[in-house]
C-alpha cells in the first residue's frame, strides 16, 4: 500500500467523519487491501474483499463522497476485518 493509499485509509477512519475523499481514491483502496471492484449498472460499484460483499454508488457530479458514503465505506471495511491503524 502506498502513502496516499494509507493516508486515504487514514481519512475513512477519521472522527468526526471527513468528507471530500475523492472516489477514485476509495476505489484504489479498495484495490490495494486485495478487493475485488467490479462495474455494475449505473454508477454502481460492487466491491469484495475478504468474502464480504458490497454495493457502492460512484459520486456525481462531483468526484468526492459524501460523509454518509465515507460511513458506509467505514462500516464495510470494519465488517471485512480492516482496521485503520492495520496497514500505516
Amino acid at each position: 500500500m502506498n502513502s496516499k493509499q494509507r493516508n486515504t485509509l487514514k481519512n475513512v477512519f477519521l472522527h468526526p467523519v471527513h468528507s471530500g475523499i475523492r472516489w477514485t481514491d476509495i476505489e484504489s483502496l479498495f484495490v490495494a487491501l486485495g478487493a475485488e471492484v467490479h462495474e455494475a449498472e449505473g454508477s454502481r460499484v460492487t466491491v469484495i474483499l475478504n468474502n464480504v460483499y458490497a454495493v457502492f454508488h460512484r459520486p456525481h457530479p462531483r468526484p468526492t463522497v459524501d460523509k454518509g458514503s465515507v460511513r458506509s465505506v467505514r462500516r464495510f471495511l470494519v465488517n471485512a476485518g480492516v482496521k485503520s491503524d492495520e496497514h500505516t
